[in-house]
């Protein structure tokens, strides 16, 4: 019998976009109900690419913030062939940076500015393996010859496993796993390799796509796969497996930059992300397992404790507004006008 209540350790995020200035007020909100910490991504406009723009956009987002919230904001560098070594032992030592993204020029949003060659960033890499500073992957190449639905499998084989080989030792994670063959690799990879899984991912197929006509809210990148990949990133995300945890690569667009001719990629979860996570665990008949991949997998890996207060949710259902203010716009959620079955009843026990 499904639980109509369930109260967990409060979760983290570990991986979010929440852009910056109005955009930034507008949204940051839902992510601080839900979760005591998230790794920020840093594809702003100018990218985030020094410790000392990664601690002034942690300021602005801690002013950002309702008053009285405790959410934490764990920031990270933007990787381009131009990021000298030694700013990883300066990240390594600020204590308001936990990792760095890896970008391939023009994957996705405001990646102009990654690596187009991986071995002209390999001494950073080798900073980051002995300063023990994760390296995040957008694992997509960006090779037109390449199909879109093939372009994670083929990041595997041609980069992540020569990175496997090369730096035995560097802590990974493979960012919004999308197919079977990443679970399959992550999976049976070490410990020092995981891998994050959104809600959408977990919730939505490439049918979502095209239902009854072409939906650009459900557009996003790495671009939903069929239903035996979401079937398989399910059985991952409720195994047990401490290799994988919850990132929601919840990202706002405004709507307009979604609904034109070369839409934006990306969705927008935020608003809901721990309830659709409720929904997915229920969806394969394990919620119990949902506390381990929400709340300990992702901070045992990044070797942070656990945190201590609760967040409860009940099996409420409520609709999705239509459309949520972003900056001088609005942003369509996913789910939107539709109902979400499950509500968070207590944000935290302090």
């Amino acid at each position: 019998m499904t639980p109509t209540r369930l109260e967990i350790t409060r979760p983290d995020d570990w991986h979010l976009h929440l852009r910056d200035g109005g955009a930034l007020a507008s949204v940051i909100a839902h992510t601080a109900r839900r979760f005591a910490r998230a790794i920020v991504m840093p594809n702003l406009k100018p990218p985030v690419t020094t410790v000392a723009q990664a601690e002034d956009y942690r300021g602005r987002i801690l002013a950002s913030l309702p008053a009285g919230s405790r959410f934490q904001p764990l920031m990270t560098l933007y990787l381009t062939e131009e990021t000298p070594a030694d700013e990883i032992a300066r990240a390594k030592d600020s204590g308001s940076v936990f990792a760095v993204k890896y970008y391939p020029a023009g994957a996705t949003t405001n990646s102009q500015s990654g690596v187009r060659e991986l071995s002209r960033v390999y001494r950073v890499i080798e900073a980051m393996e002995k300063h023990e500073l994760p390296l995040l992957l957008h694992g997509e190449v960006t090779d037109p010859a390449i199909d879109i639905f093939d372009r994670e499998r083929v990041f595997i084989e041609r980069h992540l496993m020569p990175l496997q080989a090369r730096f035995p030792g560097l802590r990974m994670v493979l960012e919004h796993i999308t197919t079977r063959d990443a679970v399959e690799f992550v999976g049976g990879a070490p410990a020092n390799l995981a891998a994050t899984i959104t809600a959408h991912h977990l919730l939505l197929n490439r049918n979502a796509l095209f239902e009854g006509g072409i939906r650009p809210h459900n557009y996003c990148a790495p671009i939903l796969k069929r239903e035996t990949h979401r079937a398989a990133l399910l059985q991952a995300a409720t195994s047990g497996d401490a290799h994988f945890f919850l990132g929601t690569d919840s990202a706002p667009h405004p709507r307009e930059a979604k609904e034109s001719a070369c839409g934006c990629a990306g969705l927008y979860t935020a608003h809901a992300a721990l309830e659709l996570y409720a929904e997915a665990f229920e969806q394969a008949g394990r919620l119990d397992r949902l506390e381990a991949f929400a709340s300990f997998h992702g901070p045992d890996f990044y070797r942070l404790p656990r945190n201590q207060e609760c967040i409860a949710l009940e099996r409420t259902p409520w609709v999705v507004p239509d459309e949520y203010p972003l900056a001088g716009s609005t942003c369509k959620p996913m789910r939107a006008g539709e109902s979400v079955a499950w509500s968070v009843v207590k944000q935290a026990s302090f």
